[in-house]
């Protein structure tokens, strides 16, 4: 019996693919390293680079005293300096006077930042607030403070009262701009959230508001203690009998250009430690909150 030959049927053709869709070889990622990474020198740290600054400023004031460039008529030498302030600190006369300007400066600054913050929070945190308090700070923040001294020589005499009223008129506009400002910024997104939650006004405020304005109240808060001591140059030229301010008056009397830098020098230290303070509250508070630290090394 003849056997058949069985021959496969041909399977079907396989579709013809696009040109963009048919299999190709996955495309390899490569990471090439940044220029220069790979090739890093010894970096100095953080804090000898912030020294660097003030330090070549020093070294090129003594260059010029000691060259001649700059008379010691205008301006001492800062060995001289240095040699006053020794001997200042020997005597207590220099101790003593950081003390009453110490105590001048951080009584205003409690008084202004209670007004402040006072002010701020009714301001910020109500319309009508807002209506009385903001307009009236807006008007009185362009009047310049230091103009009011002899409306308050008048008011509260030649005492410690218009010195300490002084500090604390310099310390409530930065801290009630700020604070305010702070409040009213706060993420409208976070609110509506807040009230989804069944957050009431009470618990929107502390969980919510206040922690969004805490950044502008610290930013206020660097602002109102460089104001202090520079409101309380002014205050302690008002028949002051202590102080760095005092000091500051009796060596421009004699032309004493050593004691006038020293003083000067010791109110930018006295700055420099209330700022460095801040940046460290500032770290603690606002350990949450992520921000931008600078770019590169």
């Amino acid at each position: 019996m003849p056997v058949r030959e069985q021959t496969a049927s041909p399977s079907p053709p396989e579709p013809a693919l696009p040109t963009r869709a048919r299999a190709e070889p996955a495309a390899r990622l490569t990471v090439r390293p940044a220029a220069g990474r790979n090739r890093r020198g010894p970096r100095l740290p953080r804090g000898v680079r912030r020294a660097a600054g003030p330090v070549g400023l020093i070294l090129a004031w003594y260059v010029a005293a000691t060259t001649g460039l700059l008379p010691a008529g205008v301006l001492a030498s800062p060995v001289d300096v240095v040699q006053q302030a020794v001997e200042l600190t020997r005597t207590g006369e220099l101790p003593d006077a950081i003390a009453a300007s110490g105590r001048r400066a951080a009584t205003g600054f409690v008084i202004g930042a209670a007004v402040a913050l006072t002010l701020s929070l009714t301001a910020g945190l109500f319309r009508l607030g807002e209506d009385v308090i903001d307009s009236s700070m807006g008007m009185f923040r362009a009047i310049p403070w230091v103009g009011l001294i002899p409306l308050f020589i008048v008011w509260f005499g030649i005492d410690e009262t218009p010195k300490t009223a002084l500090v604390a008129l310099g310390v409530t506009y930065p801290l009630y701009f700020n604070i305010y400002g702070g409040i009213r910024s706060a993420d409208s997104q976070l609110i509506e959230a807040a009230r989804m939650l069944g957050l009431g006004r009470i618990g929107m405020i502390r969980y919510v508001i206040l922690p969004s304005a805490l950044p502008g109240a610290l930013v206020g808060l660097r602002y109102a203690l460089s104001t202090a001591w520079l409101a309380l140059v002014f205050a302690e030229q008002i028949n002051a009998n202590a102080g760095i301010g005092y000091l500051m008056s009796n060596a421009q009397q004699y032309f004493r250009t050593d004691v006038i830098v020293l003083c000067l020098a010791v109110y930018a230290l006295l700055g420099l430690l209330c700022d460095f303070v801040v940046r460290v509250l500032s770290r603690r508070l606002l350990a949450w909150r992520a921000s931008f630290d600078g770019d590169g090394a």
